[in-house]
């Protein structure tokens, strides 16, 4: 019988040296200045978008108040198009915006906005589309870009998943007209909390820098009705030691999803998703699908048997966001409007990937899943 004393959960932040932080700590405490904009601030940015490839990014204190801000930004009004399959703060950020949200249904191979069933959802009231690169794999960037185009519509990309994910060597960032990161503790970069707005020009990262900063433009100048949403120094600062350690992470969470990958290929019941085609990934989740037929057992009681023996899994993305109670009533939640989704919310579970996951750990969990 399989024994795991420790508990094994969906994710674990990947963390500096700390005697490296502290060395930072103590600049900071130095120089006295805790946010606003301050030196290892600024450096962050720099470097961030260094490493990213991408011209113009804006640190915030997290994701969330990123994606808010975003929409400030763009002046988005009416109805946005976007995903029930994605964490709540994607249509958060638009009902908090006075937004209304419509859902439209995800593709079925990797689980993406549809971009057929966004252009059949568009109305006069429609201003922007908001699709979620979903476990990090990009969406259909031209076939959303040509909609958008076309309609006139702004393209705000949830990016949360999608850290340092490359197409044909280009940055994923650098799509539509904005993207949104997070650097929350469970994801491949952390700055503990955190997010960014990337963007391709400087007038508009000058408009997102007052905004993230009440709309100040000067000491007495208030241009917008901006909010406070700055990163700090002490996050910052965490951030720039995590450019240094973060392809070695990502190179150990390709190892984790390769022996998934390997021991888990012929198991019936169990599917899961490869790589796409001229793309660089970053595996920040390894979600497996479930068939109840084939697998002889549900998603929910792997779930839970996996949580007998201390292993935490996610169901991610479960229920959709269009099933809470705040969204339900909107005629784009009913599930017929949301087939391929509903079908794959009910079938998801993500298993347990971080840097530090050690293999016999991971043949554990391997070994559960395939006694049933």
């Amino acid at each position: 019988m399989i024994k795991i004393d420790k508990p094994i959960y969906v994710t674990q932040p990947a963390l500096p040296p700390l005697e490296e932080f502290t060395e930072l700590l103590k600049q900071i405490w130095h120089n006295k200045i805790l946010t606003n904009n301050g030196p290892f601030h600024k450096q962050f940015e720099k470097e961030l978008a260094d490493y990213l490839g991408v011209k113009y990014i804006s640190v915030f204190t997290n994701g969330t108040l990123a994606l808010m801000t975003a929409l400030q930004a763009l002046h988005i009004t009416g109805e946005v198009i976007t995903t029930p399959f994605s964490f709540v703060a994607t249509t958060h950020s638009l009902w908090w915006n006075n937004i209304k949200p419509v859902f439209a249904d995800i593709e079925p191979n990797y689980f993406n906005l549809d971009p057929e069933k966004v252009e059949a959802a568009i109305t006069p009231q429609t201003t922007a589309i908001m699709p979620v690169h979903v476990y990090g794999n990009p969406c259909n960037l031209e076939a959303f870009q040509k909609i958008a185009d076309t309609y006139g519509l702004k393209l705000i990309y949830d990016a949360a998943h999608a850290f340092g994910v490359k197409v044909n060597g280009d940055s994923v960032l650098n799509f539509g007209d904005l993207s949104i990161l997070s650097f929350h503790a469970t994801k491949v970069f952390n700055t503990i909390e955190g997010g960014a707005i990337i963007c391709h020009d400087a007038k508009t990262k000058q408009r997102i820098d007052y905004l993230k900063n009440f709309g100040f433009a000067g000491e007495t100048t208030v241009i917008a009705p901006g909010i406070n949403a700055k990163m700090n120094e002490i996050q910052a600062a965490y951030g720039l030691l995590q450019l240094k350690y973060v392809d070695a992470n990502i190179a150990k969470r390709k190892t984790i999803t390769e022996l998934y990958r390997e021991k888990l290929a012929n198991i019936p019941g169990i599917k899961f998703l490869n790589d796409m085609e001229e793309v660089d990934h970053t595996y920040s989740y390894f979600p497996v699908f479930v068939d109840a037929k084939l697998y002889e057992k549900t998603r929910d009681e792997l779930y839970e048997e996996l949580k007998k023996h201390n292993v935490f899994g996610r169901r991610y993305f479960y229920p959709l966001i269009s099933q809470f109670p705040t969204y339900r009533g909107l005629l784009s939640s009913k599930p017929d409007n949301l087939s391929v989704a509903t079908k794959v919310a009910d079938q998801v579970i993500c298993l347990p990937i971080y840097p530090e996951l050690e293999k016999n750990q991971q043949d554990n969990i391997i070994q559960l899943i395939k006694s049933k």
